[in-house]
């Protein structure tokens, strides 16, 4: 077997280091990659895999690489495939270098510690995730955007399934563990949130970042903030000056929203296409600024249950609403804020460039602007708004001096200082432009000299300035003037003492020039740091500004209408779904009217398919959160609850990912629902029970509706097919059957999309499935098969009864008959389900129960 070379021992023993990452080593003015690596690489990249060293093909090493200066496309490709990158780096200069080269890696760059912009989503903060278990059963969960420096922790005792449910709802690219962590639940976090796994181990604290956890005064919240910040430091090796104080989220003070119900109402996202248009962000998302849409995105995700932060919100957007000149000017402003969270980020960071200081001049020279727009509206908390707005004349000064207007995007190549703002700089410059003034008289005189008209004077970096003449010409030069330095096929080169001389005037002052712009600019962007919490406040305020003026703008444009808060009787007015309406092509928007008090506090509904009933119970959820938000509401007037959480089971889908079939999937999100409501709760449950037989769906939802009503009290919305159990209304006081008006015209069905008072009559599934292009031999046989069965249903001796409590199945007592044919072992079963007390009972047990029963019948 060969021996490895010096280089690649160099390279196993930094792989050997990295193993869970992709090593970037690199050599001249590539990125190799070896063994594994390459070959992986290769595969995901789509490049070419080559082989290096050894004659012999069995010991030849696998290698491919990449152009360090157009790595950040391949590595992003391979972060968002969801894989880590070591970066290795030469670190010292290999002319003076003994041996090899020595090299080390400078950054791991991972799916949640990305700051390169052209990895990130400017309208989505890019969470990287601590998650820390401990013996009392509680776990800490801690957020970091490393691209803006926002830090958040949260406590939660509420066991596993409260810790997904918080992990699905924010947008998570990695999650750091401990390697203790139960292999189980390592399994269901990669399952459940397809997202990176890290570990770090070490968790004790840096004293470094004491100032960052000042606000956490809990063992438990400084042991997984420890995690994280050691994580951070492990892979990013550099320094981390935009950190933010860590803010602790008390979950207590915001609506909760769980996997299903953020999923389900399409908050953020559509549940088919995953993208934001028709979503509820899609909506209002009218923000000018890249913090602005983070920010809402950020607030969707959590509405508040404090009223009087909720009412601040919606005064500063009744003013904007009010003021349409005033916003129309505030957002013009706006347009030239750029993302200042993020540039701060990458200035501690160290990888921000001119440009990028120009985008923050321009940023903050609109500060007055924006403040003077705001002093404009006539209200109090408007002039608070712009006193938190602090303008930093003097950083706007140093750039506007300092920094040229169009810098190019490279730092080493110069013209990025301005002229005048450095001595020394001017004396390099004086220099060489002289010396190029110099260099174009010379050539002038030359062609006059020798009458060759065609002679020039040209540079590169192997010659350095030189005389070129074509072939046809070289009889015109004076004898023993010129020396000759490169022959082309068409001219000869040549070259002079006095040019020679000049050359190294004109070259070495402008080395020293580059050389000075580099370190001056770095010496700008060291005194940038000193202002970065200053721009991440600036940051934080104008996102708030620019979220709550985009309420406004969508207020006023699809007459939205400020909610108020009341303590008991919910009442929305002409109602609205604030999605629906905006993607209709044909007809209006049918508004609805909603009710729910402590006197009817459950509303039953019944109507056909595709009548509106999905829509609206989502669209009395998505108001709810709307105001909660503090943006004003679909309507013409609401009198809404402060809700604390909101439940949601619509809509049919499989987990295919956990193997559980769509009815499991229903079961579980309404026992989530059932376990965890509250009085304060608003629970929605659309056609539970159609997974399964029509008895066993029937009887689950009948005692699903009792529990809330006799358990719970929250108010609800369910929609049901089974016309049976409207009866529920005459044994559950706080439950009010309304239906979906749908009326039949010569055989077709027409939606109405009206909710009247009482229950539907009927499904019309047939008619449904006309409207939806069944064959008509198809239609006609369902319709004979439909008349038979009712027509066999009025002589049928077995009946349902459905009575508070318990669904009892009972022998009519005029048939004998029936009676007879009862095998002893359906009596038994008769005579257990007759004992169930299904009061006592969780929705998990009935159905377990019930499941029983039916195993004993087959």
């Amino acid at each position: 077997m060969a021996k490895n070379t010096p280089m690649m021992e160099q390279y196993l023993r930094i792989k050997a280091a990295h193993q869970d990452s992709f090593l970037f080593y690199r050599l001249g003015d590539f990125y190799e990659l070896f063994y594994d690596d390459a070959i992986k690489a290769a595969q995901e990249l789509e490049i070419t895999l080559t082989k290096r060293g050894a004659q012999r093909e069995s010991e030849a090493i696998p290698m491919c690489g990449v152009p360090y200066h157009s790595a950040e496309n391949y590595i992003k490709t391979l972060i968002d495939k969801g894989y880590k990158v070591a970066i290795c780096e030469q670190v010292e200069d290999p002319k003076t270098a003994k041996g090899v080269v020595k090299r080390e890696v400078v950054q791991i760059i991972t799916p949640g510690t990305v700051m390169s912009q052209s990895m990130l989503d400017e309208g989505e903060n890019n969470y990287l995730c601590s998650l820390s278990h401990f013996n009392d059963g509680s776990y800490v969960v801690v957020y970091n955007d490393l691209s803006t420096g926002e830090n958040r922790v949260t406590l939660i005792e509420a066991g596993w399934e409260a810790v997904l449910h918080e992990l699905y709802n924010q947008p998570i690219k990695e999650i750091v563990i401990s390697s203790t962590l139960e292999e189980d639940l390592q399994a269901q976090l990669k399952e459940r949130l397809q997202i990176t796994l890290s570990y770090q181990d070490e968790i004790t604290f840096n004293g470094e970042y004491r100032d960052l956890a000042e606000n956490l005064n809990d063992e438990r919240l400084m042991t997984a903030f420890s995690r994280l910040l050691n994580y951070i430091q492990q892979t990013q090796k550099r320094s981390l000056d935009h950190l933010q104080q860590a803010t602790v989220i008390e979950l207590k003070n915001y609506l909760s929203l769980d996997m299903f119900s953020k999923r389900n109402l399409e908050l953020t996202e559509t549940i088919i296409k995953k993208g934001k248009h028709g979503s509820l962000l899609w909506v209002l998302d009218e923000t000018i600024t890249a913090m602005g849409s983070r920010t809402l995105k950020k607030w969707l995700e959590r509405p508040l249950l404090t009223k009087t932060e909720i009412e601040r919100r919606l005064n500063i957007v009744e003013v904007f609403y009010n003021g349409f000149m005033e916003r129309d000017m505030l957002r013009e402003a706006l347009k030239s804020v750029y993302d200042m969270e993020r540039l701060a980020a990458r200035i501690a960071y160290g990888n921000v460039n001119a440009r990028d200081l120009i985008q923050l001049k321009q940023s903050l020279q609109n500060i007055p602007e924006i403040k003077q727009v705001l002093y404009q509206f006539p209200n109090e908390e408007m002039k608070v708004l712009a006193d938190e707005l602090t303008y930093p004349k003097e950083v706007v000064a140093l750039l506007e001096q300092s920094i040229t207007n169009d810098p190019p995007a490279s730092i080493t190549e110069g013209d990025i200082i301005k002229d005048g703002y450095n001595a020394q700089l001017d004396e390099y410059r004086d220099a060489s432009r002289n010396g190029k003034q110099w260099i174009a008289e010379l050539e002038q005189k030359e062609k006059e000299r020798t009458n060759i008209r065609s002679l020039k004077i040209g540079y590169n970096r192997v010659f350095g300035y030189y005389i070129e003449v074509t072939k046809a010409n070289l009889h015109l030069l004076p004898e023993g003037r010129y020396e000759r330095k490169q022959t082309l096929t068409n001219a000869e080169r040549f070259i002079t003492p006095e040019l020679k001389e000049k050359e190294t005037i004109i070259l070495e002052a402008e080395d020293k020039s580059i050389e000075l712009e580099h370190d001056l600019f770095v010496e700008i962007r060291d005194k940038m740091k000193n202002h970065i919490p200053l721009f991440q406040e600036l940051a934080e305020h104008i996102s708030q500004i620019d979220v709550l003026q985009s309420f406004a703008t969508v207020s006023e444009a699809n007459n939205y209408t400020r909610p108020r808060f009341v303590r008991e009787n919910l009442s929305i007015k002409n109602g609205r779904h604030p999605v629906v309406e905006q993607v209709m092509t044909e007809g209006t928007f049918v508004p609805n009217d909603v009710q729910l008090d402590n006197e009817n506090s459950i509303l039953l509904i019944t109507g056909p398919n595709m009548s509106g009933k999905s829509t609206y119970m989502r669209q009395l959820a998505l108001t709810v959160i709307m105001a909660q938000i503090g943006c004003f509401v679909p309507c013409e007037e609401a009198d809404l609850l402060l809700f604390d959480q909101i439940f949601t089971r619509i809509g049919a889908a499989d987990d295919l990912v956990s193997g559980q079939s769509t009815f499991m999937v229903e079961m579980l999100e309404a026992n989530h629902a059932l376990a965890k409501a509250t009085d304060r709760s608003l629970i929605l449950l659309d056609e539970i029970g159609r997974g399964t037989s029509t008895y066993d769906g029937m009887a689950l939802a009948q005692a699903i509706v009792e529990y809330i009503h006799h358990n719970i009290e929250a108010k609800t919305l369910f929609s049901t097919h089974y016309h049976e159990l409207t009866a529920m209304e005459e044994t559950l006081p706080r439950l009010k059957n309304i239906h979906v008006r749908a009326e039949e015209y010569e055989g077709n069905v027409v939606f109405l999309h009206q909710i009247k008072e009482g229950s539907a009559d009927q499904s019309y599934g047939i008619q449904v499935a006309k409207l939806a292009g069944l064959p008509d031999a198809l239609i006609e046989r369902a319709t004979a098969i439909l008349t038979e069965l009712e027509e066999g249903a009025e002589h049928e001796p077995v009946t349902e009864r459905m009575e508070a409590g318990q669904l009892s199945f009972f022998i009519e007592e005029n048939s004998p008959e029936k009676e007879n044919k009862l095998t002893k072992k359906e009596q038994q079963v008769i005579d257990d389900l007759g004992q169930l007390n299904l009061f006592e009972m969780t929705p998990m047990e009935a159905m377990n129960a019930l499941y029983q029963l039916q195993k004993k019948l087959k």
